[in-house]
């Protein structure tokens, strides 16, 4: 069994402490105990370490959890409510297919005997599923989250139909300027969708969804011209290739002038991109709670693998830069070049 107990948490320093594993070595002993929940993860929940489904759906709902949260309406952030809460939660029109790995989870915690707060065995899930993805940032974990007391209040996830201004606002009320908003939403080059159109489940929103790449901002930014499934479905709006989702938030975010220069910003900038994500979780996977309250176990988190050499920001094949719908008014979209070959489809995320 594993039954995890958190320290007080205690200032930063330098000195290492040689886990009695034998193996590992961290910043607080605090920590050991949590690399053979790890290797555990990595093994059972993750298939061997896959950048697949369960990694993205993971990554997924460290937001779902994490943005419940509301200084008038309640919430307690990331306090892993919406597993203790989850009959209430899932219901939610926001949380639309999130049960899947909601379910998973939590037989994973049953079936390994992992005593862990929710709130802390989400975000490590999380950050252990994207360091499965080439290219991520090595996200930060901090320890130590209490039990949830309250499900959180309805209607505080953004959704894919929501205006410009209604996203921006509820992001705001939880404390992240328009900036953050596009780096977190970078979290969609490792994502595809299920429930906008039920037809096509596994959709990515780029066409590299193994790879933590900056893809997503520059395939998001091209002139849409086809529906992969059925269209006209809430949410979405034409994708520029076969197999590729596109959601309206996206589509909207990229194109309006706060927020239109962020998103091009990241197009073929790979580090600047993964350093914003990572500022950016760090603040949202602490909503609800005191940072120095917390233990920073950072050190048990993988480290990912960069992006395979062949890998670099392009266009799609038989496209060419007059595909780029300019939204940025200071500075021109960067110049890049398309992949050889026809056009294809964009191939599924395949279920675990």
């Amino acid at each position: 069994m594993l039954a995890l107990k958190c320290a007080n948490a205690v200032p930063h320093n330098n000195k290492r402490f040689a886990c009695p594993d034998g193996v590992h070595t961290t910043s607080n002993e605090v920590c050991c105990q949590l690399f053979p929940l790890v290797d555990q993860l990595q093994s059972d929940l993750f298939d061997g370490g896959e950048c697949g489904e369960e990694a993205h759906e993971s990554l997924r709902l460290t937001f779902h959890d994490a943005i419940g949260f509301s200084p008038t309406k309640g919430g307690g952030g990331a306090d892993g409510s919406i597993i203790v809460f989850s009959d209430i939660e899932t219901a939610f029109h926001a949380n639309g297919g999130i049960d899947d790995i909601v379910d998973a989870q939590k037989s994973f915690m049953a079936s390994h005997n992992v005593t862990i707060n929710p709130g802390d065995f989400i975000q490590l899930a999380g950050a252990v599923g994207v360091s499965n993805c080439p290219g991520a940032p090595q996200l930060e974990f901090l320890f130590g989250r209490p039990l949830p007391v309250a499900a959180s209040p309805d209607l505080l996830i953004p959704e894919p139909f929501d205006t410009v201004d209604s996203i921006l606002d509820r992001f705001s009320e939880a404390g992240f300027n328009a900036s953050e908003v596009v780096a977190l939403l970078g979290s969609h080059t490792v994502a595809a969708a299920d429930t906008i159109d039920t037809t096509i489940p596994g959709t990515p929103f780029d066409s590299t969804p193994g790879l933590f790449d900056t893809q997503v901002f520059i395939e998001v930014q091209m002139r849409g011209i086809l529906f992969p499934g059925t269209g006209g479905n809430q949410g979405e709006v034409e994708s520029p290739v076969p197999g590729e989702i596109r959601l309206q938030s996206d589509s909207e975010l990229a194109r309006d002038s706060r927020t239109a220069c962020d998103w091009q910003s990241f197009a073929n900038n790979q580090a600047g991109f993964q350093n914003a994500f990572r500022a950016a979780m760090q603040k949202m996977a602490i909503i609800g709670h005191d940072r120095d309250a917390l233990v920073d176990c950072s050190d048990v988190i993988p480290v990912p693998k960069p992006l395979p050499a062949s890998a670099g920001p392009h266009l799609l094949p038989d496209t060419t830069h007059g595909d780029i719908e300019q939204a940025c008014a200071t500075a021109p979209f960067p110049v890049l070049t398309a992949l050889p070959g026809p056009a294809t489809s964009v191939a599924p995320v395949p279920p675990s």
